[in-house]
């Protein structure tokens, strides 16, 4: 496995070994072993989820504070996604900093989005296969959320002005200066 530092050190882009022939494809999608060396430190998953979003749908950006904190790590199965992490952290000289990636079925790709870090995509294909494997159960209680066009945050989105659709939720989350955060 490839591992990739993005802009914010604690967010990986993981590309896996993919072995092909006429016959279609193999790879590990997920080892323990490796992940853990790859981040550096022991990480256990509790919960799978898996999501379909069709063109322009966002999603995001979400996160859960302690005790529930999430770290997510994700990838697409069907389609091509914009994916983004932001840190939550205000005591992290990266706060409120942002790094993005296209994930798809064909490049493979993984993103791994620490605890203390907003997650969200924009779907960019017909419809789109999101998996997610997170490191606590959601817990609605502990759930932050910042507006995915925050001025403050100047996500760079593709096609900034293709129709977006968002939940209502999504529409309601707060700019990052009124967002819950980590300390």
């Amino acid at each position: 496995m490839k591992v990739i530092r993005t802009s914010l050190p604690e967010v990986l882009i993981l590309e896996p070994r993919v072995f092909g022939d006429e016959r279609g494809f193999f790879m590990e999608s997920f080892n323990r072993q490796v992940f853990n060396e790859a981040v550096g430190y022991d990480v256990s998953f509790v919960q799978d989820n898996h999501s379909r979003s069709s063109r322009g749908v966002l999603r995001g950006m979400h996160g859960q504070l302690p005790p529930h904190a999430q770290g997510k790590l994700v990838r697409v199965v069907s389609g091509a996604v914009f994916d983004v992490a932001v840190d939550l952290r205000r005591s992290s000289p990266s706060f409120g900093r942002w790094t993005g990636t296209e994930l798809s079925a064909e490049n493979y790709r993984q993103l791994w989005i620490p605890p203390g870090f907003a997650h969200g995509f924009l779907t960019l294909s017909d419809t789109a296969d999101f998996l997610y494997k997170t490191t606590d159960y959601y817990a609605p209680q502990a759930e932050a959320a910042v507006r995915w066009d925050d001025p403050t945050l100047a996500i760079q989105w593709p096609d900034p002005h293709a129709p977006i659709q968002l939940s209502g939720k999504d529409q309601a989350a707060p700019f990052l200066a009124d967002a819950k955060t980590f300390d």
